[in-house]
């Protein structure tokens, strides 16, 4: 299959964004020390990395003995991702939305999609296709927006399902979907998953020295969750 020729809101911001995520507040001191966590020992695993990004993720797995794999819908996010990782590892341009006709069935142990599901618009078939890739008990790992984040930086509903826009400093629009948690849960189940640990995000310590005021917001309320989701088998 074709990579997807639908827009990629990165495709000109990769370069930016990486240097950004790198060092800050919501990415480098809040969603890769929990979501690392939560994946846990990642030694001679194979690891799936769904909207890989510029690769700051893969850098870390590789440097913990894990077997990577990473996609992107962004053309210019891939290539940031193997500049930084090099040409031996396998990262090649996919869209999420797409199935991953490309990967047999139960041959990834661990798939990651951070801060990524919440840009998808047909999350069951994405939800299906990890579902599919991973071996028997296999896990999911993904974070996303905090339902009550989302709730509060707008005047709707909590329980509002839509999709919403927002423009970065950047100059970057950014879409995403919101909803409720009880429908992130029922879109998880309903793909085949076991929720094995939830998680809402708090601020590494490290976040009070480099962004003191972001440390006493995240401190105080949600920005992010974190799922590890169990791949269930039939008994």
């Amino acid at each position: 299959m074709q990579p997807s020729d639908r827009t990629a809101a990165y495709d000109g911001f990769a370069e930016t964004f990486a240097q950004e995520a790198a060092v800050s507040a919501y990415n480098a001191f809040y969603d890769r020390p929990t979501v690392l966590a939560l994946l846990g020992d990642v030694r001679g695993k194979r690891v799936l990395d769904a909207g890989c990004g510029p690769g700051l993720y893969m850098t870390e797995l590789i440097a913990r003995g894990a077997e990577v794999i990473g996609f992107d819908q962004s053309a210019d996010m891939v290539d940031r991702a193997r500049s930084r990782v090099g040409s031996n590892i396998q990262v090649r341009r996919h869209d999420l939305e797409d199935r991953l006709d490309w990967l047999p069935n139960g041959t990834i142990d661990i798939a990651l999609a951070a801060l990524v599901i919440h840009y998808v618009r047909n999350r069951s078939t994405a939800l299906g296709e990890l579902f599919r890739v991973l071996r028997p008990q296999g896990r999911l790992v993904l974070s996303t927006s905090h339902p009550t984040a989302d709730w509060l930086a707008d005047s709707g509903s909590y329980f509002d399902a839509r999709e919403a826009e927002e423009t970065w400093s950047c100059g970057l629009r950014h879409r995403y979907w919101r909803q409720p948690l009880q429908s992130w849960i029922e879109e998880f189940t309903s793909a085949g998953f076991a929720i094995e640990r939830l998680v809402e995000h708090r601020p590494h310590p490290t976040m009070a020295h480099e962004h003191p005021a972001d440390y006493a917001r995240l401190s105080r309320e949600p920005g992010f969750i974190a799922f590890r989701l169990m791949k269930r088998t039939p008994p």
